[in-house]
Formats: C-alpha cells, structure tokens, sequence
C-alpha cells in the first residue's frame, strides 16, 4: 500500500520528466495569443494534448473550452478540476503580441496550461491514479481578460453567449454542476523574495460601456451647430476624478477606462464617442453603490452640453474566497516543495485590486487561487514576461497534482472534509439571479433636462 508522500513522489518524478515539453507547450502558447471567446488554436492544442494523453474531453464550452475527466482506480468519489485560462490580452507593444491582432500573454495564462497538463501528468502516473477515488477534471476555460467588450456584447446578441466572461458563461452553462471543487494557480511579478503566495482576495467590478451621441457639424465653420460628444465624456471623465476622494480606502476603488471611440474627422464635431469603463470595489455592495455614482457623472457629461448617453451595465465579477482547506493543502504541499520561509500567508483581506472571474466561481464551489513567482514587469503591460518556467509551470504542476492525491487518496478522505465544512455564498441559481440583475442599460437625455 502507497502512502500519499509515495504517490506524490512518483507524480513529481512525472512531472520532472516531462517539463521541458510542458514549458514547450507554454512557449508555443505564448507565440500564439489569442484573446477571449477567440482561443481557437489554444483550444485545439489543448485538445491535441488531451487526445495524447488518453483523456475523454467535451471542446467548444462557452466557444472555446475543454473539458477534460479523469476517473480515478478506485471509484466514485469527489470530482476536482485542476483549472488553466486560455486566454491572452491586448497589449500590442508586448514582445509576444501577434502582429495583427494586438493579443498578448501579459498575465501569464500561457503558464496556467502548462502547468494544468503538467499537473495531470503527474496524476496519470497509472500507481498514483490507481489509489484516487472520484475523477480528475482538467478545464481548460476561456475569456477570463475581461477586454474586447463591443465583440463580446456581439456575440450576445446573437445569442452565442449571456455572459460576457469564460467562468460566468460555464456555470450559467451547467458546466461547473459536476464539479465539487477547482483550483489554480496564477504566476505574479510581485512576489519580492518569495515564491508562492496563497490567501487574499480580490476586487468586485462591473463593466461600463457609454455611448455619447451628440450632433455633427462643421468644427471650424459651424461648430455652433454641433453638439460635441467627446466634450461630455471629457466632462464625465473629469467628473469621475473629481469622486474618487469620496471613496473609502477599505472598499480599494479603482475607476478607470479608455475612449474605444472618440469621432471621425477632427474637422469635425463628434457625434459619437464610447468609453469602457470598470468600476471596481471590494464588496459587490460597494460595487453596486459606487456604481450608481459613476452613472451620474456619466449623466453630468450629457448634461453639461446637451448630449444623450447611454449606458450599458455589464456583470462583472466577484471577490475571490480562497477556501480554508484547499489553500491549506495548496500551503502545505508548497512548503514542503520549496521551504516554509518561500511561501507567503496573506490575510483574508488583502486585496490585490484587480479582479477575476475564479471569484464568480469561488461563491458557488469551494475554490484556491494561489499564486507562484516567475514573472517580472507590471501586470497587463508590454513588460510582463515569464523569465523562469520552472517557478511558473513546473512547480505549480507539482504542488496541484500533490493537492489533488491529499484530495483524492484515502477514499478521497480530504475532499470529503472539506466538502463537509463548505457553506457556499451563493446556490448557482441565486448567483445567476444576481448577475443578471446588475445587467442594466440606463439611457439619459441632456437636452431635455
């Protein structure tokens, strides 16, 4: 009989002789960017490594994930999915940005793939897989980057999605319903002297899309007849920032945005400009309150020249709740891979600020999101860039796959208890109910008022 120190062993040993060609993987994914709900080669590639390993999977969810599942030895038990994101985003001055379309791996989900594979190839190992009771799910998912709103709200209209994110869309889907547990593990360039970080949380936020119409006229001969609409959202823009003292630092405001479309002709007044903006706080009570804020100066825009707005209201996601008994084992297993004094406990309130749709997920299952170092430069920028992928892929491949045997061994023993002390947030019904509700479109005229 193995002890799980035994079949972590063995899954580690695995791994290890696997890694150059999961960072292989990683690298190639990384040369071939693509951003959410458009990950089709990445999505065939984690096919094409699924279909080489043997494992039964369900592609094209929410367009483009892959749904794996492996069923342990000894029977029935708790399924766990080993979680990794598809997708890139939009930073066309990165070093790996595709040419043509701007997308870019600068938040490291390359990395989450390849160490996702690696994780099972450890768990595959047929001594190990042959002591885990219930099944194995590897879930390649899409479109966490919460970027190219206008193709996503597409893509609703003609009804090929609701929601506008990969997570969002697979539980509306049903296609978390089998699934009694996830975890992951995302690569981070601020891990100072340390290399994995567990514990935390992170912002909830909505997403903002405004259409300001005015009304087009000469620029230099007539601009008297125009109504400009790139003033009102300058106005609003400068309304937001004449807010953000009113925020309390508990709540980790951040409101920012782009102008995706500022007019035609600069001979010409603009008669249509369109923002995307993000509203982010630590609860989605904040969210909502601070959201309401944001519309009215969105409105004082309008108002200010006799423009119309209308804003549209996207669900965001939700704060991240890393489940006790996951991030213990994840801590657990890290320690003993890398040592104790490189492995980082933050308390349950540190927020990073950004946000991730693992949150929306975390309400519903219980969930980890951990991170390993292995990046260096600002997150989203051309900088970030994996400079070592045996922090990035490697070590993280081991530490879940040591995760899922504490999971899965034993009569799946530690799956149970933390099954048995899990209260979710939310049932999937009342999160869908919710999300759904902070959908709205609010359209104001300024020049009726």
């Amino acid at each position: 009989m193995s002890t799980r120190n035994e079949l972590k062993r063995k899954a580690c040993e695995a791994i290890e002789k696997r890694k150059n060609e999961l960072i292989a993987v990683a690298k190639m994914i990384l040369e071939n960017p693509e951003t959410g709900f458009s990950e089709a080669k990445t999505s065939r590639l984690v096919a094409r490594e699924f279909d080489l390993r043997g494992i039964p999977y369900r592609d094209r969810l929410a367009l483009t994930g892959v749904k794996g599942e492996i069923k342990g030895g000894r029977g029935p038990g708790p399924k766990v999915s080993v979680i990794g994101e598809l997708d890139a985003l939009l930073v066309s001055e990165h070093a790996s940005a595709d040419s043509k379309t701007g997308a870019a791996h600068a938040c490291g989900h390359h990395a989450q793939i390849g160490m996702m594979l690696g994780a099972i190839t450890g768990l595959q190992v047929p001594e190990v897989l042959s002591h885990l009771s219930g099944s194995i799910v590897p879930f390649a998912v899409p479109a966490e980057e919460f970027v190219q709103v206008e193709r996503r709200m597409a893509l609703r209209d003609q009804k090929r999605i609701e929601f506008l994110s990969g997570k969002q869309e697979l539980i509306r889907l049903g296609e978390f319903d089998d699934v009694d547990m996830a975890i992951m593990c995302h690569t981070a360039s601020d891990m100072v002297k340390s290399t994995f970080a567990v514990g935390g949380t992170s912002n909830s936020h909505v997403v903002k899309y405004i259409e300001f119409i005015g009304k087009g006229a000469h620029a230099g001969g007539s601009p008297h007849l125009g109504i400009n609409a790139l003033n009102a959202a300058a106005w609003s823009i400068m309304a937001v920032h004449a807010n953000r003292e009113v925020f309390p630092e508990s709540e980790t405001v951040r409101l920012h945005g782009i102008i995706g479309y500022g007019g035609e002709s600069v001979s010409a007044v603009p008669s249509d400009v369109r923002l995307e903006w993000r509203v982010r706080s630590a609860t989605p009570e904040a969210v909502a309150r601070n959201s309401t804020k944001i519309d009215q100066c969105f409105k004082a825009g309008a108002l200010a020249v006799g423009a119309k707005v209308k804003i549209t209201t996207i669900p965001g996601y939700m704060p991240v709740r890393n489940n006790s008994g996951l991030q213990g084992l994840f801590k657990q297993n890290a320690q003993a891979l890398v040592g104790k004094d490189k492995v980082v406990q933050m308390p349950p309130n540190r927020n990073r600020g950004g946000s991730t749709d693992m949150g929306d997920l975390s309400q519903i299952i219980p969930a980890c999101h951990p991170y390993t170092a292995g990046a260096v430069g600002a997150g989203h920028s051309k900088d970030y860039t994996i400079t070592d992928y045996e922090m990035a892929v490697v070590n993280p491949a081991k530490i879940m796959a040591m995760v899922v045997i504490d999971l899965l061994a034993d009569g799946a023993a530690g799956a149970k208890e933390v099954l048995e002390g899990w209260q979710p947030a939310m049932t999937k019904d009342q999160y869908l109910a919710f999300q759904r509700d902070r959908a709205q479109v609010v359209e104001f005229d300024g020049g009726e008022v």
